[in-house]
């Protein structure tokens, strides 16, 4: 089905217009953002049932508004007359110019933006419609999943988790005329147990532009995560040391998102935390490597028509064969380094500041089979089931929390796994060890990222098995 377009957003969107229209009586440049975004999550384990809505549901407005070489925002969630309105936001905009120059505070010139005309809409397809299925036919199905995990042995706790969203929002300016709806869902698996005196746990997750069909996907992964499971209540330690690796999709995706993904976001580059501002047009990673991110590079959770400044999605190559070629950035960020904006302002909510944020963030297949990868390692371990990482995007160093490693010896999965796993190094030294490439690519989109400790949107991030060498411990 067609993803409806939100009749709220149809219904306010001429008095929207006329507040541009005021406002703009008054400042050089207006843009307003109006959100409308709900959905639901839908939980049950084997202790508790809990409905409640989507972590990002919001409906709100944002107004942008540019005077004297500066952008200001004003943003809200009561709709009023738009006379009165207008007359509101002019005053207490024109009230923080005032009280900036009284404290001589100097505000960061940004020059204005020359904008297109464009008017255009997009409404993504979904398989079944989550409003047309009722709470009691989801929650029945997450719990068939919930007893099917729970029922194997040692099972201290099993956990099912569904999400859905509806994303609406309309971008508005005297030239620009901008609407979106799409919906995407994720659900996720988790399992808690024990044996012989060992505790450990087991996650899994699938994402996409989908409805209620994603419970199926669910279904798939049940036997799966306890496998996992009982892998890491038998594993051992790690061995301190350098490693041939070869990194599952999950694990290479956090790579991208950290590695590069972070580094490259160019509010960064404005405020020269980036050690990548300098090493555009540079090899940074092995020829084989090529990294993309975008809303239109790839389907997924954060896939759009347009980002929250108006800005078109785009498929922006970061590395290209090894070269990175550029950053990903939000508007003002462009507009003051002098770039192309690549439709990556995203905001926490209509009450957030945007942000240059990543979308789609992942690397594109090679040509290699997975079993030629694990057949060419020595000694070294295939690593799955990410858990968490993070970076330094000034001095480029890079750590990633990984569930287990399996051991290739002789060009063979022996069967042994070590968990946890630390994965850490320099970001170059790690892509540029990049010596094999698998045919097929993966993206997963269950997660949020944060911006430094905070401003949590959706993002995805993939790719295919890499294999490298990394420092494992």
């Amino acid at each position: 089905m067609q993803v409806p377009m939100s009749s709220y957003l149809v219904e306010i969107k001429p008095q929207i217009q006329e507040l541009i229209r005021l406002l703009e009586r008054e400042f050089d440049y207006i843009s307003v953002l109006c959100t409308d975004v709900k959905g639901t999550t839908y939980r049950v384990s084997m202790h508790q049932t809990t409905v409640g809505d989507y972590h990002f549901c919001e409906r709100g407005f944002v107004v942008r508004a540019w005077q004297d070489g500066s952008y200001t925002e004003y943003s809200f969630n009561n709709l009023t007359d738009a006379a009165d309105l207008a007359e509101e936001i002019t005053s207490a905009l024109k009230s923080e110019f005032q009280a900036l120059k009284a404290l001589g505070i100097a505000q960061i010139e940004s020059p204005l933006v020359q904008e297109e005309a464009i008017a255009k809409t997009m409404q993504n397809e979904i398989g079944i419609d989550p409003e047309t299925v009722s709470a009691e036919e989801i929650l029945s199905h997450l719990r068939k999943l919930c007893d099917a995990g729970a029922a194997h042995e040692g099972i201290l706790e099993f956990q099912s988790t569904v999400s859905f969203a509806r994303v609406n929002k309309l971008f508005l300016s005297s030239k620009k005329d901008l609407m979106q709806s799409y919906a995407f869902s994720e659900g996720s698996l988790s399992a808690i147990g024990t044996e012989n005196g060992k505790q450990n746990m087991s996650y899994r997750s699938c994402s996409g532009l989908k409805g209620v069909e994603i419970l199926n996907e669910m279904d798939a992964i049940v036997e799966e995560i306890i496998a996992v499971l009982y892998d890491k209540l038998h594993s051992d330690p790690v061995t301190p040391g350098m490693y041939d690796v070869i990194t599952a999709p999950d694990v290479t995706g956090v790579i991208a998102h950290e590695a590069f993904g972070h580094g490259v976001e160019m509010d960064m580059f404005v405020k020269d935390r980036a050690l990548a501002k300098e090493y555009i047009g540079k090899p940074v990673a092995s020829q084989l490597s090529s990294m993309h991110d975008g809303a239109v590079g790839a389907q997924q959770v954060s896939s759009y028509l347009f980002d929250d400044e108006g800005t078109l999605g785009t498929d922006t190559t970061v590395i290209d064969h090894g070269t990175l070629v550029t950053g990903i950035s939000d508007l003002v960020s462009a507009l003051r380094l002098g770039t192309t904006p690549t439709g990556n302002g995203k905001r926490e909510s209509f009450e957030r500041k945007v942000y240059s944020r990543m979308t789609n963030t992942y690397f594109t297949a090679g040509t290699d089979k997975l079993d030629d990868m694990i057949a060419s390692i020595e000694h070294g371990y295939l690593l799955e089931s990410v858990q968490s990482g993070m970076e330094d995007p000034k001095h480029w160093g890079i750590q990633c929390m990984v569930g287990l490693g399996r051991e290739i010896k002789d060009g063979k999965l022996t069967g042994k796994v070590v968990s946890p796993v630390t994965l850490t190094g320099y970001v170059p030294d790690l892509l540029k060890s990049i010596s094999m490439v698998s045919d097929k690519e993966e993206l997963f989109g269950s997660g949020m990222c944060g911006k430094g400790h905070k401003e949590w949107v959706k993002v995805s991030d993939g790719g295919p098995y890499l294999k490298c060498k990394v420092r494992l411990g």
